[in-house]
Formats: structure tokens, sequence, C-alpha cells
């Protein structure tokens, strides 16, 4: 239950920053954190990461449900304990931002996202923004070095040859001694 360990943790603290900032941050107004490398500032995103689309509010409410929808599937599948932080981290934020935009202003499924974290030369984002790049980099870092979500380890460069050339059938394999095919006709054969 790790998976839905980490959905919770993601989601519940999304939640809760949100609220906080929406309680205590006036909206356009910057309260410095961290001089000169974050700020707090509270905006209502009614686009996806870095305000795009911001007239497609709907759209992005359905990709949002298809992500959590893939999400669950592949959950079921899942097998390893990186997969499971990748994936929580992934649903928990799609389901924070998801959560905005179905329950926010200005009403169902077009509400805006509250955006409240500000670096110098970055657009505003939240926890849930920032779950879901952890979570990309987390899918990445695994599917390069080929971990499946079951946990199993898929064979890349020298182990994937590696692989095929142990598929193949016993008669097609070069002996070793003499890197020929075996089974095949030997020199003795050919005499004849």
């Amino acid at each position: 239950m790790l998976l839905v360990s980490v959905v919770a943790l993601v989601w519940g603290l999304d939640q809760l920053t949100k609220a906080l900032a929406v309680a205590r941050l006036t909206e356009g107004e910057p309260v410095e954190l961290v001089p000169g490398v974050l700020d707090l500032y509270l905006l209502y995103n009614p686009g996806a990461a870095f305000s795009l689309a911001t007239g497609l509010t709907w759209v992005l409410t359905l990709v949002a449900v298809g992500v959590v929808v893939a999400v669950v599937l592949m959950a079921r599948r899942l097998g390893s304990r990186a997969w499971a932080y990748a994936l929580g981290l992934l649903l928990g934020g799609a389901l924070g931002n998801l959560t905005d935009r179905l329950l926010r202003e200005p009403g169902f499924g077009t509400g805006h996202v509250v955006d409240f974290l500000r670096l110098p030369r970055w657009p505003v984002f939240n926890l849930a923004d920032s779950a879901i790049v952890v979570a990309a980099v987390l899918v990445v870092v695994l599917s390069f070095r080929g971990v499946g979500v079951d946990g199993r380890r898929e064979p890349g460069g020298r182990e994937r040859a590696d692989a095929a050339a142990d598929a193949r059938p016993s008669s097609e394999q070069p002996s070793e001694s003499s890197g020929q095919p075996s089974g095949g006709p030997s020199e003795e054969d050919h005499r004849g």
C-alpha cells in the first residue's frame, strides 16, 4: 500500500498548502520567503504548466482524469517499490490539481488551480506540480535503467543482444570449439 500512502501524502500536503496560501496570502502580493530564491505569490491559474492553454480548462480537466485512470490501471501491475513512488507522486499531483479544477471557482470542471510558489525567472507553481515533475524524472530514470512497472528488469544494450542470442534455437548457436553452428554438418560429414 506504498502507492496509496504516497498519493494520500502528496494530495493532503498539496491541499493543505493551497488552503493556507488562499487564507494567508493576497493575490498578486509577493511574500519573500528566501530572499532572491523563493517567494510566496498567490495566483489562480486557469491553464496548464507555464500558464499554457488558459482557455482550455475543460480539456485540461479531461486530461487530468485520463492521467488518473491510466495510473490506476498501471498500478494493478505494480511490483516495484520505485515505481510505487513514481506513480504515487504522479497520481497525488494529478489529483491535487484535479481537485482544484473540479471544486474551485469559477465552476465545476473549469476551476482555477491555486499556485503560490515562485522562483526567479520561473512560473508560479504548487506542490502538486512539484510532485508531477519528480514523478516524471523517476519514470525516465526507471525506464532508462530498464525497470518495468512489474519490477522486472528489461534488458538493454548488450544484455538485449545476449538475450536474443540465448533465444535462438540450439542448431543456430555457434559451437564453442569451431565457431560453427552446432547441430549442422561437420567436416566429417563433408568428406564422404
